[in-house]
Parts: C-alpha cells; sequence; structure tokens
C-alpha cells in the first residue's frame, strides 16, 4: 500500500493522466503551466519523451514541501524515425493518421517523479499496430473527436482505438498517456 502522507503533485493537462491517476488512489493535486515543449534535434525516440518529462520537471515553478511528489510526463508517438506529437491543426491530423494506417509504430512516455530527496525518471515503450483504414475513417474521426491533444492525433481509449488499433505489445495505459502501474510502483519507491 501507498505511504499515506504522500502527496502528489501531477503537473499535467491531460484528462486521461488525470483519470489513470485517480485510479491509483493516491492524494493528488492537479497543476498546470506552461513549458516550452521544444528539443535538441539529435533525440530519437524515448529519449525525446524522457527529455521533456524531465524538462517538465526542471520548470515547476513552486518548491517541494515534505512528503510532495511532483510527477511529470511525455507521451510521443515515433514512426519511421520521426516524431509526431500533438497536431496543430485538422490537416496535420490527417498527415500523422494517415502515416500511422496499416503500420506499426511506438508510443514512448517519459516520466519524472521527484521529490525534495530523490527522483526517478524512466520511459515506457508500447508497440501499436493499426489497421489500413480508409480517408473517410480518418475524417469523421478528426471531426467528431477533435484529437488535437493528443499525441499522434489519436486515442487508443475512444473510437480510433476501438475501429483502427489491431494490436498492441505493452502496456495500454501507456499508449493512454501514463504507464501507471510502472508509477505505482516507483511512487512505492520513496522514502519519507
Amino acid at each position: 500500500m501507498m505511504n499515506k502522507e504522500l502527496k502528489l503533485i501531477l503537473a499535467s493537462k491531460s484528462p486521461r493522466r488525470h483519470e489513470l491517476i485517480k485510479g491509483i488512489e493516491v492524494n493528488a493535486e492537479i497543476k498546470t503551466y506552461e513549458v516550452d515543449e521544444s528539443f535538441p534535434d539529435q533525440l530519437k525516440a524515448g529519449e525525446i519523451a524522457l527529455h521533456l518529462a524531465e524538462k517538465k520537471a526542471n520548470a515547476y515553478p513552486d518548491a517541494l514541501l515534505e512528503h510532495q511528489i511532483l510527477l511529470t510526463a511525455d507521451t510521443i508517438v515515433w514512426i519511421n524515425n520521426r516524431v509526431l506529437n500533438k497536431p496543430a491543426d485538422e490537416k496535420e491530423a490527417f498527415e500523422m493518421l494517415q502515416m500511422l494506417r496499416g503500420a506499426k509504430h511506438e508510443v514512448y512516455t517519459g516520466v519524472c517523479l521527484r521529490s525534495n530527496n530523490q527522483q526517478f525518471i524512466f520511459v515506457e515503450c508500447s508497440e501499436v499496430w493499426c489497421r489500413n483504414i480508409s480517408d473517410e475513417h480518418i475524417h469523421h474521426y478528426i471531426k467528431q473527436y477533435k484529437p488535437f491533444d493528443k499525441a499522434g492525433s489519436y486515442g487508443i481509449q475512444d473510437w480510433f482505438g476501438y475501429t483502427a488499433v489491431e494490436k498492441i505489445n505493452g502496456c495500454f495505459f501507456n499508449v493512454m498517456g501514463l504507464p501507471i502501474g510502472k508509477v505505482y510502483e516507483y511512487l512505492s519507491k520513496f522514502d519519507f
């Protein structure tokens, strides 16, 4: 069981991360702040997600109190040696989903957990295979679900995941945006 004194600060705007954190029954507070999500060009795949998770932690504007743990995370989609973050508009979302159809891609989530005296950072990878869906299918999804806040322009937990994702190898929750089982495991390692 988790230390009852632990107070988690989830620094994320993602409603999916909020939902996943609620599910592990920890005392959590949501705090958001703006962070520049640029990264060095030479970084690849999981390195990008780790870099951004740590960058978000380093940008946290407040001092951590005793028993507080800051959680920051970043999820990216990686295909054909290219990163897919959140789409800027419908056109970019359409291009991303065209790239994913009929192919395998990886989803990487970098996680940083930090207290005043400890830090754990890790990256989780899940492989996802998509069916070869039609342009009409893609247009319907973008119009109805507006996936502009999602890496790779899709949610595994919504219509796209139900209809277009053929299989995954790895953590389902990682594809949602947070490998919650591993987060729980690391939270239990903090000493207070």
